[in-house]
């Protein structure tokens, strides 16, 4: 029997983290390998990514500087690529104004203050309902993408067994956004839970989510067993009626809000002081693992209706967001197994998902069942 073979038009990954300075290249690198037409590039950098134009003041990194730096790391084979400006304290209505009007500013981010890597620039979401600042995002067609949990709660408010931080901030702060800004277009970043699931199909058109491998592949279970800090990323996995509720969503014949944004977050020393750095990193391998999601999700990928759903939630959703041409180029999903290795660089090794969470740890699963041809 022949192997499956999938040919689908190269793809965005609506949500990656690709560092800055000596990562940059082999990072921005493993997204051209898994056949990336263009990107997201998340702006919490040190410096953040919280001015729109080298000539703004402040020491800030500009939007129009790191979008040059990806577009060079790429050698420019990257067709698309959309930097949000960090929301800090100092972010006004005129930076949304100005960067809106020279066509550069497409996306603005917001982090909860202390709550993930890199967002202790972080203002409260508040602060921005009264500011001008989402009025002037929603005024001149800017993209809001939200982390979206609650920060400063106790442990057990945090994640606790009837509530946690991204259904409190799903629950209390983004209905009353809707209402006071109901043009303003918003991305539900890495959704987690049934409740913000819920919440981002009952929204309708001007809200969608991106979802990560990881979180439609695994739960909180096989994050705490053994502790497998590989997986350890937030929003963190949640329990199986969370996974449930974002399978069928990705699943539903009907999907338009629901896309690819793998939140591919390298780190090279994942075990700090303080704890565990967050983030997973699946560059080089995201559609293998999405593919592999969709089949446990009870997809049947030999079928053109399988096809169907993974083109919608991996080529076709995100780009008709944002407003991105569908790829002419395509790559091939094939069915036929490929091992997984880490990625070196100069800063150090970097651990890709499944490895180091599989049996026999630290070396864990180093096989996926499909493998990626451009």
């Amino acid at each position: 029997m022949s192997d499956t073979v999938i040919t689908l038009p190269k793809w965005y990954d609506l949500h990656a983290h690709f560092r800055q300075d000596e990562l940059l290249a082999p990072l921005v690198e493993a997204h051209l390998a898994m056949g990336c037409a263009g990107v997201v590039a998340m702006p919490n950098t040190r410096p953040p990514v919280a001015k729109v134009f080298d000539e703004d003041p402040g020491e800030e990194i500009s939007v129009t500087a790191y979008r040059d730096q990806l577009f060079a790391a790429a050698n420019d084979q990257l067709d698309e690529i959309i930097v949000p400006l960090y929301l800090t304290q100092a972010t006004t209505p005129g930076m949304i104004e100005r960067g809106a009007r020279s066509g550069l500013l497409r996306a603005c981010k917001y982090y909860p203050p202390h709550g993930t890597t890199g967002s202790e620039f972080a203002q409260h979401f508040e602060a921005f309902m009264g500011n001008g600042v989402f009025a002037a995002m929603q005024d001149n067609g800017v993209v809001l993408c939200i982390h979206g949990e609650e920060h400063g709660l106790s442990g057990e408010d945090y994640f606790g067994r009837k509530d946690n931080a991204e259904e409190r901030f799903y629950r209390q702060r983004m209905p009353r956004l809707r209402e006071r800004f109901p043009d303003l277009r918003v991305v539900a970043e890495h959704l987690t839970s049934k409740l913000g699931v819920d919440f981002v199909r009952q929204a309708g058109e001007g809200v969608a989510a991106s979802v990560t491998p990881q979180h439609l592949i695994y739960t909180v279970g096989d994050l705490l067993q053994n502790f497998k800090y590989h997986l350890y990323c937030l929003p963190l996995v949640k329990f199986d009626e969370d996974r449930a509720a974002l399978r069928e969503a990705v699943l539903d014949p009907d999907n338009r809000q629901f896309f690819a944004g793998t939140d591919s977050a390298p780190h090279t020393a994942k075990i700090t002081p303080c704890g565990c750095a967050a983030g997973c990193f699946t560059g080089g391998i995201a559609p293998q693992l999405y593919a592999e999601a969709f089949e446990l999700a009870g997809a049947d990928l030999d079928q053109q209706q399988g096809v169907d759903a993974l083109r919608r939630f991996l080529v076709e959703n995100g780009a008709g967001f944002y407003g991105l041409p569908v790829s002419d180029d395509t790559f091939r999903l094939i069915r036929r197994p490929t091992s997984v290795t880490p990625l070196s660089t100069s800063a150090g090794e970097i651990t890709p998902l499944p490895l180091g969470i599989g049996p026999g740890c630290p070396e864990g699963r180093g096989e996926l069942a499909w493998s990626l041809e451009l």
